[in-house]
């Protein structure tokens, strides 16, 4: 028998969260290690506890999109389920920009959220088809602006010193972060640029300064 999965939920509805809860714990090979209501919970669950999934509301205090990015931070390898009622593009892209593996609409069964959860913990992503029809119809913009623009903070600024040359380990001392932590902002900001590498990522920021896109 494999281990069992390790999940947390973190809703700001109880009776919903107990109800995923109850759901995920009467099926064979999930263990529900931690409930939270927040976005400050998400946060100390993933710091402290390090489940395999996490499943986050977007509509919670503090925000479920704002907890992805330091989750992330904190532990590069965790594997985050948006589980929320919104279909908002705005709301799949940021969320699958962010680091999200999964975007699940709340109406899913609960053997459905268990394949879901499975097949996320093994290192696959996921969305819901319906919101993925969407997107091939109304995709988003592509430019460099908006590209760049999609760049979280921590992630700009660890691109714009990788732009001068400075390796991940010069980065990560330069902002007392680990290298893991640098690597993942890395992964995070050549995905959202749609680029290869990190040279090809620094042309796009330094294209974008020379252009007046951004600021330097």
């Amino acid at each position: 028998m494999s281990e069992k999965i390790r999940v947390a939920v973190i809703d700001d509805h109880p009776l919903f969260r107990e109800g995923v809860t109850r759901s995920l714990s009467e099926i064979d090979g999930f263990e529900v290690v931690a409930e939270g209501g927040s976005r400050d919970d998400a946060l100390r669950i993933a710091e402290n506890l390090q489940p395999d999934v996490m499943l986050i509301d977007i509509s919670m205090p503090g925000g479920g999109l704002n907890a992805i990015d330091p989750i992330l931070e904190v532990s590069p390898s965790q594997k985050i389920i948006m589980l929320t009622v919104s279909e908002a593009n705005d709301d799949v892209t940021g969320a699958l920009k962010a680091g999200a593996k999964g975007y699940v609409l709340k109406g899913v069964g609960s053997r459905a959220l268990a394949d879901i959860i499975r097949t996320v913990a093994a290192g696959d992503g996921y969305v819901a088809p319906t919101l993925s029809a969407k997107l091939l119809h109304n995709p988003p913009p592509s430019s460099d602006a908006d590209a760049i623009a999609a760049l979280t903070a921590r992630e700009h600024e660890v691109l714009s010193l990788v732009a001068t040359g400075l390796s991940n380990k010069e980065v990560a001392r330069k902002l007392d972060l680990h290298e893991k932590t640098i690597k993942h902002h890395m992964t995070q900001v050549m995905a959202k640029l749609d680029v290869n590498n990190r040279t090809e990522a620094a042309m796009v920021l330094r294209d974008a300064v020379d252009r007046k896109l951004v600021r330097d």
